[in-house]
This record gives C-alpha cells, structure tokens and sequence, in this order.
C-alpha cells in the first residue's frame, strides 16, 4: 500500500473511532465502557510493530483537530480499540496528578510487555486503574 493511502485509511479509521469512542463516553455507563476495554484480546499479532506507530499518529492527528475535540480518554480508547482491532496487546490506564491544591486526571495507552508510551507527561500520573493487556 502506498504512504498516503495507508496515510488515508488511518486518519479514517481514527476519525470513526474518536467519534464513536466519545459517543459512548457520553452515552454509557463507565462500567460498561472499561468492561470493553478490560475483554482479553481474541489473537495476538507479534508482527505488527509499525502499525502501532501509524495508529498513535493518527489519533493524535484526528483527536487535535478543532471540530473533534478529543481529550484524553476518548484519545486513549480509540488508540485501545484500533491496537485491539489488529491484535496488538495493549493497556487503558488512568491515573491522577496532584496540580497545586487540585487533581487532575489523565487516560494513557501502554503498549505489550514492554510498555510503549507515547505520552512524555504520563511519569507525573500515579495510576489508578488499567484495562486490558495480555492474560
């Protein structure tokens, strides 16, 4: 496949699932949500190293769009389901920072046993949950 089809079919595949993973944020109850996410994964693919970059480009390029306005969560369970889609193992973790005298909250993927994060503010998040990864 060329780069920019390959380019193409990322950013649609990042824009359906922003849409539908803050759809669901907004529509069903958390329980339901992190259920999901917490499924073991149905096959693993050990090959598919490349695309893990391919599908964090692509959800950082869709989710900082103006019209999409994606935070983090959202970010993080579309960057969950796509790696889920292809069989690549990978973590939903939350966690929270303490900023001045407030809290604030934070959703980041891990990828495999080695734990890729692409997230270079998540070393200040104490986390609190995480969903998924290989059992």
């Amino acid at each position: 496949m060329k780069i920019g089809a390959r380019r193409r079919t990322y950013l649609r595949e990042a824009t359906a699932t922003l849409a539908i993973a803050r759809l669901a944020i907004r529509f069903m109850p958390p329980s339901r949500i992190f259920a999901w996410a917490n499924r073991p994964l149905g096959r693993i693919n050990r090959f598919a190293v490349d695309e893990v970059d391919w599908i964090f480009w692509a959800v950082e390029r869709i989710s900082a769009k103006p019209w999409m306005n994606a935070l983090c969560l959202p970010s993080a369970l579309a960057a969950h389901a796509m790696l889920r889609r292809r069989g690549i193992a990978s973590r939903l973790c939350l966690g929270v920072a303490r900023d001045g005298s407030e809290l604030s909250a934070h959703a980041w993927i891990e990828v495999g046993e080695d734990k890729v994060v692409r997230d270079p503010e998540v070393r200040r998040f104490t986390r609190l949950a995480e969903f998924g990864g290989i059992r």
